[in-house]
């Protein structure tokens, strides 16, 4: 085994070994600019499109319905800003949660500077919105609806297939931000009902620097950068080939080995949870739902422990990441566990662990020992 063991795959993914090859010749080689009409360039180019087609046969869409973006981060904005804008004329309403990642929420904190009106709507104690809440919401201003498909924090799926019904019968658009669910729960377009999609490059062991965006034909939006017509003009500048090569290869590899990887995750995530049960008790309580989670995630509190400091305690054997931050010896609650209604005490105590397509009952194994003897010694 590798030390320290990696279970924080929510977090990001290392670079899969078939993807990190796909990318070589175009480090090594294939230096031409896709633009460019000689054959260096040429080769790019097609480089280029056929990592769309790989992404587009992922999420079941047309290959000119993919634009590549520099990370999730840039797809939110793209898509949420870009909706905005273009619909400004009908309305400057927009509905999210309240427990999006900051990609998505900071944007809408912009848009609200701008004079758009945001709804926030609330989440039951699994951190799952009731797509009822989604539909009284509506209002003839609306102009967007932009709901994360999975929560990165304690893998809630949101009910995304039932708010895109609701948002196309009103005729509204619909992004959802998948960065957490793309290569381990389905995330087929038609089926979920969306206009726009997010995809994060990093945490599909992709490398970190390159994301996507799916636009389902025909939907009106304005890019956020203007230069010349690369990705039709939304979003301009010269392609980073390296990285959407991996993208596409990510993604091919995904859609290859989506049973066998959704099933690994979810045997680790299992194990290691009956693993804490078996020695600990009563002491860990799991935050969500696991019938209606990612494969891979676990958010968990250990009574009477503080996340940081077991966090720390067992970072050179167990790498974990911890539902709150500590700032100047002062916890803040993440605003999902807030949104959960979990209690303060609790929220201190989680920590979330995820793990990856790889992970193995040996590192399970492991780190279930590691973190009973630290939580023994930290009670």
């Amino acid at each position: 085994m590798k030390h320290p063991i990696y279970l924080d795959y929510n977090a990001t993914t290392p670079i899969d070994p078939e993807v990190a090859k796909e990318m070589i010749p175009y480090i090594e080689t294939f230096y031409g600019n896709p633009s460019s009409s000689y054959s260096i360039g040429r080769s790019n180019k097609e480089a280029v499109e056929k990592a769309r087609i790989q992404v587009a046969q992922l999420i079941n869409c047309q290959p000119e319905e993919i634009f590549f973006t520099s990370c999730a981060t840039e797809s939110n904005n793209l898509a949420i800003k870009g909706i905005a804008w273009a619909n400004s004329t009908k309305g400057r309403h927009i509905i999210t949660s309240e427990i999006e990642h900051p990609a998505v929420t900071e944007v809408c904190k912009y848009l609200a500077s701008q004079g758009f009106e945001i709804t926030y709507l609330p989440v039951d104690q699994y951190g799952r919105i009731d797509p009822i809440d989604v539909k009284n919401a509506i209002r003839k201003d609306t102009v967007l609806i932009t709901i994360m498909h999975a929560n990165n924090e304690v893998g809630t799926i949101q009910p995304i297939q039932e708010i895109g019904a609701i948002a196309r019968q009103n005729e509204i658009a619909f992004h959802t931000d998948a960065s957490q669910s793309v290569g381990k729960i389905e995330t087929d377009v038609d089926k979920l009902v969306v206009d726009l999609l997010t995809i994060a490059g990093h945490k599909l062991y992709a490398p970190k620097g390159i994301g996507a965006l799916y636009i389902r034909k025909g939907t009106p939006i304005e890019n956020l950068i203007h230069g010349a017509g690369q990705e039709k003009g939304i979003r301009p500048g010269t392609e980073n080939v390296i990285h959407t090569v991996g993208l596409g290869k990510a993604c091919e590899v995904a859609l290859r080995d989506f049973k066998q990887n959704q099933h690994n995750m979810q045997v680790s995530r299992d194990r290691l949870l009956n693993g804490l049960v078996s020695r600990l008790g009563n002491q860990v309580h799991v935050n969500g739902n696991l019938e209606n989670c990612l494969p891979n995630t676990l958010s968990v509190a250990f009574e009477n422990i503080s996340a940081h400091a077991l966090a720390s305690f067992i970072s050179n054997d167990v790498l974990i990441s911890t539902g709150s931050a500590c700032h100047s010896g002062e916890t803040t609650i993440s605003s999902v566990l807030q949104a959960m209604n979990i209690d303060f005490r609790t929220a201190a105590a989680t920590v979330r662990i995820s793990t990856g397509k790889h992970t193995t009952e040996e590192e399970i194994d492991f780190a279930v020992e590691v973190l009973v003897n630290a939580i023994k010694k930290l009670t």
